[in-house]
């Protein structure tokens, strides 16, 4: 079952940062669970010029040393322990680094609001660690509370979504939630138009497809509903989510590829950037 037992918190003092740290106290079963929570200060190339600044890593590494205090004073709040590591370095690389020296199960990082572009691009260090890692990332929006009573999986039958499949199933059994499981077809009015039996014959594919999974899921004893849906794949999903009222949403990841390690498959980090909840 998913009990995350190691967890890393990357904090960078945004609103969204926080909040995810406090979030991830709810993944604690027990006092055995062990959280890192990490800083860290971008390398300094001797470029920045700052008037009246003699030392721009003590400065870089006050910061962190805030965030840290800031870290604790949370966790305090929260009753509960964490460990905390400064470091310096390319951000994602460090998180991924420290996430592996440590054996880490989960990455916990929070997602700013945006908006435009900056949605569909969510983050560059987060697509770079979603790409490079290969546990699992959990991406907190900055006003949202994370949960695992009503689970939204986002399937196709990949090697990926299988992978996804067993996850929520397993936090579905952990954290006694429900399984909601969605396959879009992707469509548009002009493909509609001219090969209406070609996407009657996808759609059939599709719930045979959710069909085999949510077997699966009942095998295990999760309650499973499955929603075959057309359109824009990460339109569909997260306007699922709103009116499922979904408290996490579940994908596979594409990335380990060079291309795909940054931006680790359009359609998943669309949904990211857009998603109404974690």
């Amino acid at each position: 079952m998913s009990r995350y037992n190691k967890i890393l918190v990357a904090m960078d003092g945004s609103e969204a940062s926080k909040n995810a740290l406090k979030q991830s106290f709810k993944l604690a079963f027990d006092e055995k669970m062990w959280m890192t929570v990490v800083a860290i200060d971008p390398p300094y190339l001797g470029d920045i010029d700052l008037v009246g600044i003699s030392n721009i890593k003590e400065v870089l590494k006050g910061r962190g040393d805030e965030l840290l205090e800031e870290a604790r004073g949370i966790a305090a709040e929260e009753k509960a322990s964490i460990k905390t590591r400064h470091e310096e370095g390319e951000p994602f690389e460090k998180i991924v680094e420290i996430a592996e020296e440590e054996k880490c199960d989960l990455i916990v990082m929070g997602r700013r609001g945006l908006a435009g572009i900056e949605r569909t691009l969510m983050g560059s260090v987060t697509a770079k660690v979603i790409g490079h890692f290969t546990g699992r990332t959990l991406v907190v929006p900055h006003d949202t509370v994370l949960g695992w009573k009503n689970i939204l999986l986002a399937y196709d039958g990949s090697k990926y979504s299988e992978a996804a499949l067993s996850e929520a199933i397993n936090c579905a059994k952990s954290y006694g939630g429900s399984l909601k499981i969605v396959n879009v077809v992707y469509t548009n009015d002009e493909f509609i138009a001219n090969a209406p039996d070609v996407v009657e014959k996808m759609v059939m594919k599709a719930r045979e497809t959710l069909e085999a999974a949510k077997e699966k899921a009942l095998r295990e004893g999760v309650e499973t509903e499955i929603f075959v849906r057309d359109g824009e794949p990460y339109d569909v999903i997260t306007s699922l989510a709103e009116e499922l009222k979904t408290n996490t949403i579940i994908m596979g990841s594409r990335g380990k590829t060079m291309l795909g390690r940054i931006l680790m498959g359009s359609v998943t980090s669309r949904v990211i950037g857009y998603a109404p909840c974690p």
